[in-house]
């Protein structure tokens, strides 16, 4: 099993892509052409750049030495979300994730980035950025925006649980069925298997390319965003319930993934999920 900065590492590169600021309802509001560069300078020290193409913002330079604070956790692919650790009252709390492409054949790295950042300000979606990169020298393309009919089917999948007390991983197979019914969405979500599995049931509402979770005591709102992207978060987060937050990437027709991060009802980030959906 590879440490946290081996998993760290495949993101080593040269990242070119942009920035677009989304509003809590998924349209764009800017979109800013940005350059990453990861370089390994020695076994345990990364350095780190960021350009955006825009005079409000400066370049971002720093150097990682070889381990990560308990607010990040990384999967073997590169994978990865870091982020609040818990839910204030007031103020500001979010996070970002990071997926990378998967190469079937395995003989390369990944050639494609997608990462999210999910804002929030008192406890209320304010804003979303999403970043979507390839590899400098590739001819990666762009995905096209996520449809409702991309979802549609059954996907079988496998997730790997990480936790940021840093105990062992969890691992464990999932089913999802998603099915159309007017201008409803029905999922039904299985993880586990025998005694141990969970069933979550849930309907959604279609408006456009927003899926809106609305029969639960908190409104959870699906965005279908471009680059076979979706994005997974309350509206408003209520205290004492739990809630999750999620980054979602269709890399083919019959393949996507999957990345949560799961808060409990004290507002503690308890875990860090990957999965990974193969279509039937």
């Amino acid at each position: 099993m590879k440490s946290q900065w081996e998993c760290f590492l495949q993101n080593v590169g040269e990242w070119h892509g942009s920035f677009t600021s989304l509003s809590r309802q998924g349209e764009a509001l800017e979109d800013i052409p940005s350059v990453v560069i990861i370089e390994q300078t020695q076994p345990q020290q990364v350095h780190f750049t960021l350009h955006r193409d825009s005079p409000n913002h400066q370049d971002i330079e720093l150097d990682l030495r070889g381990s990560f604070g308990r607010d990040a956790l990384f999967f073997e692919t590169g994978a990865f979300s870091l982020g609040s650790m818990q839910l204030s009252p007031f103020g500001k709390f979010g996070c970002e994730f990071g997926l990378m492409e998967i190469d079937p054949s395995e003989l390369r790295g990944a050639n494609r980035r997608l990462r999210l950042v999910q804002l929030f300000e008192n406890q209320a979606l304010h804003t979303l950025t999403l970043i979507c990169e390839q590899r400098a020298g590739t001819n990666a393309p762009e995905r096209p925006p996520l449809t409702v009919d991309d979802l549609i089917g059954e996907w079988q999948g496998e997730a790997v649980t990480l936790y940021p007390d840093w105990r062992s991983p969890d691992s464990y197979s999932t089913a999802l069925t998603i099915q159309r019914e007017g201008d409803r969405l029905k999922q039904k979500l299985r993880f586990g298997e025998g005694d141990a599995g969970h069933t979550i049931a849930s309907t959604a509402a279609i408006k456009g390319s927003t899926l809106l979770f609305d029969q639960s005591t908190t409104p959870i709102q699906i965005l279908l965003l471009p680059d076979g992207a979706s994005c997974n978060c309350p509206l408003q987060i209520k205290p004492g319930q739990p809630f999750v937050l999620e980054l979602g990437w269709l890399l083919r027709l019959n393949l996507r993934q999957r990345i949560v991060r799961s808060y409990d009802s004290k507002g503690e980030w308890t875990s860090l999920t990957l999965v990974t959906e193969h279509k039937q």
